[in-house]
């Protein structure tokens, strides 16, 4: 078989996928994932028929198209998630939009809330961003929820977009939630749960990588979802990278990272309000 043909994985040629993936993702593999990244690139090689993980390393370069470099980077990226993870953050959410558009000030300000979900992976978080915004706008319809999702991998995107859970997958979701945003589809005799086209049309996916050098929105965001991503970065890409989200968070906005994340180590201008989420400072 082919695969007892592959030449194993040298050091220098993970140092290469290493230097590779940091420079195109900003994930730091450091020196200790070898292992990790012979496993999950093998299929891919096994699959183009490269002899060895250099001749993998020298297509992926030089495919001008960028496909090749979207599959490798999907094939190392971790994507374990859930609906309603870490929910604090949720109820958070759903108190703050209550606010904003229950108070004076506020709901003059913000007649349409804009919410980035910045690691949608495969949809998980911005389908409980918009069951959350949905539930906490009922009392004002005139407010409009506009959600962008945007993940490095396309593989994650295409899951996501679908919007379609095994049943017991959404055991998270609150029971009335449950009853109010899913709907019961047969596909190929298999039995789904779907989002209500309603709060799909509220997201618009959108591929985008974080170490862009530039971020080419025209809007800033209301609230930023970056959770248990950056614990993949090393300190240098968190301080770029959270400087960047600061930049592009209205006054009064909110950053929200993952529970295992902390901004401590790095400079910011960000304010504390609470483990894992800090607010940028009013005009």
């Amino acid at each position: 078989m082919l695969a007892e043909v592959i030449r194993d994985l040298t050091h220098a040629e993970y140092e290469l996928f290493r230097k590779l993936v940091y420079a195109q993702s900003g994930i730091n593999l450091g020196s200790e994932k070898k292992q990790l990244v012979r496993a999950r690139l093998g299929r891919l090689l096994r699959r183009g028929q490269f002899r060895s993980y250099r001749a993998y390393y020298d297509h992926v370069k030089n495919d001008a198209s960028g496909q090749e470099l979207c599959e490798l980077l999907d094939a190392i990226s971790t994507n374990t998630t859930h609906l309603f993870r870490e929910k604090t953050h949720f109820d958070f959410l759903q108190t703050a939009l209550r606010r904003w558009t229950q108070t004076g000030a506020d709901r003059a300000a913000r007649s349409t809330i804009r919410i980035w979900s910045a690691a949608c992976s495969s949809g998980e978080e911005p389908h409980s961003i918009a069951m959350t915004a949905h539930d906490a706008l009922r009392a004002s319809p005139s407010v409009q929820v506009k959600l962008l999702a945007t993940d490095i991998s396309t593989k994650m995107l295409e899951r996501a977009r679908v919007a379609r859970y095994e049943p017991h997958r959404v055991g998270t979701v609150p029971p009335p939630f449950q009853e109010r945003y899913f709907r019961r589809v047969r596909q190929d005799a298999t039995e789904w749960l779907e989002l209500v086209p309603e709060l799909q049309r509220l997201i618009t996916f959108s591929r985008f990588n974080l170490m862009s050098e530039q971020f080419p929105f025209q809007h800033s965001f209301d609230v930023i979802f970056c959770r248990n991503v950056m614990i993949y970065f090393d300190r240098p890409t968190q301080q770029t990278l959270v400087n960047k989200f600061a930049r592009h968070l209205r006054p009064g906005g909110f950053l929200l990272i993952g529970h295992s994340e902390s901004l401590n180590a790095i400079q910011h201008p960000l304010k504390y309000v609470r483990p894992t989420i800090y607010e940028k400072a009013r005009a």
